[in-house]
């Protein structure tokens, strides 16, 4: 089966529950009381459940767009999703049993809208109604799994299919957030207008959104958890189309949980000048050519770089996968990257360089309390990320069990961060370049400024290959002249990728993003300096074969 993992820029985050905070939260009473229920009641059937989970996620959005000094859309959404996980046989085999050789297996997850009213009686018609399909389905899993494991040779990994966990207690206050939609609405006008005084750029938008996310868990080994985020989000896109008919896009972002991280008019009038500059650049600029030789990685091209090529290769459902690379499986103790390079996951750092994380939370989708897991310490890999789903080696979680609403956890990225020992930091990343280039005898390197996102691959079908998206690439000759190019993608394999690392410098930049893979799209930061990488290969961007508009805009005033 083909399997890809992707990561893009963060275009929207969750938002939540407008409410004052309470001692008991109604909805968790309902829960546990519809959770208790059922666990007495199905214990009596022939196939009882042995573990039962319901997360419910309150999102209220307050959300303003707008295109070319106008509005497009402006207002607020409510909504309730109970996600429920029901499994039964046992810890060694349940219904998540990978079945091999066949198609994909039923979870014992699943998903429904509740009501956003606070009523017991309701909420726990939905979680009765549901739970009773869920555990049926549940139970034809079981006895299909059962067969396969029968008729298919002994899986390589023979770790239990669920970990045990402690069972956590924890709860915040929901939070209030507070937006004045006029104000806002003001300001998307103000921010999109510029872009209309230029007929050559066809696409360009503002999107605001503000809220707070809050989570209600209860599970069957005694969790019971409350958390509530609140995120605020301006994202910024713009486009054109070079005469061959490339897209050209360019964007902004800023990530804060308060109105206060986001930046004031002055300075969002600034970046978008920016964007209409380099978008009249990029119309210009030569298509660059397939090339393989070293490059410069800024701060957040590298940390998508890593996130890419590293990080989900360190997954740990993708060690037990049968239908997985398993790139680092064996490798636990070797050196997998340069000895001065290490890598963290942790989602308890809610900031850094300044700048909000988007990959930051308390307890994961399982309930797990989240902490800090050092993968890679001085090039050496010391472990993997991990879900409630064990492999051999790693029996438990790290809380790392992450899910969109609507999908079955697995083990996913946080908050990765790179970290660099002193004698691979350099303060002229150019200088090195230019002598790498004089060594291979090449006539340029490159420098990916920066960056949209990516995608990898890392099943055994397709090869493990990846590919990062630049949005703004320079050619750097040997001279020092830097000359701006369109057109590539930065691609190849990360074994070899890894051994070309030479240098970073020491100043960290940050990508937030929503990484799409198996559970959904999940909000996570990548944090990394600017890295030398000795060769990279870069090939064309597929591109449009439409010519720009024929006819002019109306608005056109150049």
């Amino acid at each position: 089966m083909r399997r890809y993992r992707f990561l893009t820029l963060l275009l929207v985050l969750g938002a939540g529950l407008c409410a004052a905070a309470q001692s008991t939260s109604p909805v968790l009473q309902a829960m546990q009381t519809e959770l208790d229920r059922s666990m007495q009641k199905l214990k009596t059937q022939p196939v009882p459940p042995y573990f039962l989970s319901y997360e419910i996620v309150d999102t209220h959005t307050y959300a303003v767009t707008g295109a070319f000094g106008k509005l497009t859309r402006s207002g607020e959404n409510h909504h309730r999703q109970l996600d429920i996980e029901m499994r039964v046989g046992d810890y060694a085999m349940d219904n998540t049993h990978e079945i091999r050789g066949g198609p994909g297996s039923f979870t014992g997850f699943s998903s429904t809208m509740v009501p956003i009213d606070n009523d017991t009686d309701a909420i726990r018609a939905v979680l009765w109604y549901h739970t009773d399909e869920r555990y049926k389905r549940a139970v034809e899993q079981l006895t299909r799994v059962k067969t396969n494991s029968q008729v298919e040779v002994a899986p390589e990994d023979k770790s239990d299919d669920f970990s045990h966990e402690q069972p956590q207690q924890f709860s915040e206050p929901q939070h209030d957030v507070k937006v004045d939609l006029k104000a806002w609405e003001d300001k998307i006008r103000k921010y999109t207008a510029p872009f209309a005084k230029y007929s050559n750029i066809y696409g360009a938008q503002a999107v605001f959104e503000a809220g707070s996310e809050t989570r209600w868990f209860v599970n069957s080994d005694g969790s019971r958890i409350q958390t509530s985020q609140p995120t605020w989000r301006l994202f910024l896109i713009a486009s054109t189309k070079a005469d061959d008919g490339m897209e050209l896009p360019r964007y902004e972002s800023w990530l804060g949980f308060s109105e206060k991280d986001l930046p004031n008019d002055a300075a969002v009038l600034k970046a978008v000048d920016k964007m209409i500059s380099d978008l009249e650049a990029l119309r210009a600029a030569p298509v660059a050519d397939p090339y393989t030789g070293p490059a410069i990685l800024s701060g957040r091209a590298s940390g998508v770089f890593f996130h890419e090529i590293f990080g989900h290769r360190v997954e740990g459902h993708r060690q037990k996968l049968a239908n997985e690379a398993q790139t680092f499986k064996k490798m636990i103790g070797q050196e997998v990257l340069p000895k001065d390079f290490s890598v963290y996951f942790d989602p308890t750092v809610g900031r850094m360089a300044g700048t909000a994380l988007a990959g930051y939370y308390l307890y994961d989708n399982q309930g797990v309390k989240a902490r800090r897991v050092d993968v890679v310490d001085d090039g050496v890999l010391k472990t993997f990320l991990m879900a409630r789903t064990p492999i051999e080696g790693i029996p438990q979680s790290n809380g790392h069990g992450r899910a969109q609403a609507g999908f079955a956890p697995v083990a996913r990225q946080s908050n990765l961060i790179v970290q660099v020992a002193q004698s691979s930091v350099k303060p002229d990343l150019k200088k090195l370049l230019i002598e790498e280039v004089k060594k291979q005898g090449l006539p340029y390197g490159l420098y990916f400024a920066d960056i949209s996102g990516g995608f990898t691959f890392t099943g055994r079908t397709v090869p493990n290959a990846f590919n990062v998206m630049p949005l703004v690439v320079y050619r750097i000759y040997p001279d020092g002249r830097e000359e701006l190019v369109r057109g590539v993608d930065l691609i190849g394999t990360p074994l070899t990728t890894f051994s070309k690392i030479v240098a970073a410098d020491n100043h960290v930049e940050v990508f937030n993003g929503i990484c799409g893979a198996e559970s959904g799209g999940v909000p996570v930061s990548a944090v990394s300096p600017a890295i030398l990488i000795s060769q990279i290969e870069v090939q064309k961007k597929q591109k449009s074969q439409e010519r720009p508009p024929i006819l002019p805009a109306p608005f056109a005033q150049k």
